[in-house]
């Protein structure tokens, strides 16, 4: 849905150069900001008096034995944070706010562009080369306080005797992990968001709704898929050689 409101065209003038773009990635930052804002207001309510409070806690993180909307989150977390472990074991949970906060922001940003006439976030690469440079400095970073910077060199070239050759190789698809993290989410997500808009313009905002559901779903599964892949390169980069 390309054919959308742009109100930095109003805030700032018509002459925006790339105006379009401007306000996706604006508004990935108020989004996040936004996020970062309602992660505070929830855990303020794990805390009394500046301090922790057990009995807070348990209020909190207990939910009520019928399902309601803190339910439904309460097992959605769950759920992730097994997976997490399915992919990284448990040892891997130190990374689960890196993934959790990338999957939560990839989803909203996903999720938003399913408003009619508001654009989806991830159909620009201002926004998608931003969280694939991310990905890429965190693995590799945490490849390196693991293995060391000769170490983790020594990954891209095993076996020895074909190191001439496959180091290069693999440093070239290593980088290129920015370039295709980047092209799937943003693909996939216009073209969802390209069939929505077209038959929304034709029947409505009402009779598409099982293309709604599609979306959804869409949506769901290109913030998983990336955090997936996020898991596994963290994996790839961490592990040490006897695991291979």
């Amino acid at each position: 849905m390309e054919a959308h409101y742009n109100y930095l065209q109003h805030v700032i003038g018509p002459s925006v150069p790339h105006a379009d773009e401007w306000q996706k990635f604006v508004t990935a930052v108020l989004l996040a900001l936004g996020l970062i804002a309602i992660s505070k207001i929830a855990t303020s309510r794990l805390r009394a008096n500046g301090a922790v409070s057990e009995v807070a806690v348990k209020n909190a993180l207990v939910p009520d034995a019928k399902m309601n909307l803190f339910g439904f989150f309460d097992y959605f977390i769950e759920a992730f944070v097994k997976f997490h472990d399915s992919v990284l074991g448990h040892q891997g949970r130190k990374y689960l706010p890196f993934t959790g906060t990338l999957f939560i922001f990839i989803l909203a940003s996903n999720f938003i562009g399913l408003i009619p006439g508001v654009p989806a976030l991830t159909t620009t690469v201002w926004v998608n080369v931003g969280l694939a440079i991310v990905v890429f400095i965190f693995f590799n970073t945490l490849g390196v306080k693991e293995h060391g910077v000769i170490g983790y060199l020594k990954h891209f070239a095993q076996p020895l005797f074909l190191a001439p050759f496959l180091f290069p190789l693999e440093i070239f698809s290593t980088v290129l992990r920015v370039l295709t993290l980047n092209l799937r989410l943003y693909w996939n997500i216009s073209a969802d968001h390209l069939v929505l808009g077209i038959f929304t313009g034709m029947l409505g905002p009402i009779l598409p709704v099982p293309l709604y559901i599609l979306g959804t779903f869409v949506c769901f599964m290109q913030a998983f898929i990336f955090t997936t892949l996020t898991m596994v390169y963290i994996l790839l980069a961490t592990q040490h050689e006897e695991e291979h």
